[in-house]
Order: C-alpha cells, then structure tokens, then sequence
C-alpha cells in the first residue's frame, strides 16, 4: 500500500469511528433537539470525508497503471 491509500484507508477508518463514537454518545444522553442537526451535519461531513478517503484509497492503482501505459507508448515510439 502506498502512502496515498494508506490515508485514504486511516481516513475511512477515522470516520467510520467518529460517528459510531458520536451515536453512541447521543444515545446516552436525550439532547435530540440539538443533537439531531449536528448530527446530519457530521454525518454530512463524515461521508465526504469518507468519500475522499475511499477515492484516495482506490485511485492510485489506476494512476498507476496509466503512467505505466503512457510510459510503455512514448518508449515505443
């Protein structure tokens, strides 16, 4: 694993704990008049993060390959 999907991996992982952290902080307490907006945000938030994380985590395979490609053609030619 590279550097690139390695963060991308810590930051799948980093999400995924906060908001099992956060529900079950919210569950433990009755505050869901508050806790119920901030709850979408970070959630919001937390799948963006999420999102970048999985991009980073799976693209540098695929770059990687193009390079090799791209690198192959002009070596040809």
């Amino acid at each position: 694993m590279e550097g690139s999907q390695r963060l991308g991996a810590i930051i799948i992982l980093a999400t995924v704990f906060e908001m099992v952290v956060f529900l079950w902080a919210v569950s433990r307490r009755s505050y869901l008049a508050v806790a119920l907006p901030v709850t979408l945000v970070l959630a919001s938030l937390n799948a963006l993060a999420f999102w970048i994380g999985w991009t980073m985590f799976t693209a540098t395979e695929e770059e990687e390959e193009e390079l090799e490609t791209t690198l192959e053609e002009v070596t040809e030619s």
